[in-house]
């Protein structure tokens, strides 16, 4: 074998090689949109508690009560109506995983519950209406969930208290075949252990 040939052997072996890696390469990972239209937060010393506003009254404002004495005397925020935590449910768009700003309330009310007990853990359940296939509703489905854990992660919640899983449209609120029914399927479930 010529000198020469020896060296475009080896330039071919180089050139396949660097397109062989080229077309191996993988996809970098998407984070999770989690939407943020609220203001800034106020700049003062101390915080005021997070609240929400349900909707249904207008007038009243309720206080996140993350304090571990109240559930020792038998008032666990959790289970209690009036409390925003007892609000499990986050709604999305149509094939969307994005957060939306009307959520935030009840995200930072259970991240400061999750702060405030160390201890406790929760799943977060994706779910997704019955339109697309089966793989592509677990594939969004566990996208929605982990939207939710990552605005947790966010407000300083550790990745060891929340566990992430997809049930696609396999355990629907309702069934139905229009969009409002269908809106009520896209969600993700908070739903703490031991619950």
């Amino acid at each position: 074998m010529s000198k020469q040939s020896a060296i475009n052997t080896k330039l071919i072996m180089a050139v396949s090689l660097a397109v062989l890696l080229v077309a191996c390469k993988s996809t970098p990972m998407v984070p999770a949109k989690v939407e943020d239209k609220s203001p800034a937060p106020p700049t003062t010393a101390t915080t005021p508690p997070v609240v929400a506003n349900t909707g249904a009254d207008t007038g009243a404002v309720k206080e996140v009560v993350a304090d571990s004495s109240a559930n020792d005397a038998g008032n666990n925020p959790l289970k209690d109506p009036n409390n925003i935590l007892s609000k499990r449910n986050i709604y999305f768009d149509y094939d969307s995983d994005a957060v939306k700003a009307e959520y935030r309330p009840l995200v930072e009310a259970h991240a400061k519950y999750l702060l405030a007990h160390a201890d406790a853990k929760m799943v977060v359940q994706g779910n997704t209406d019955e339109r697309g296939t089966r793989e592509y509703n677990l594939a969004l489905g566990q996208r929605r969930s982990v939207a939710v854990k990552k605005a947790l992660n966010l407000l300083g919640v550790q990745d060891k208290q929340i566990e992430t899983v997809s049930y696609g449209e396999e355990k629907a609120a309702v069934n139905c075949a229009d969009d409002a029914c269908f809106a009520q399927n896209r969600r993700a479930d908070i739903v703490y252990e031991g619950d």
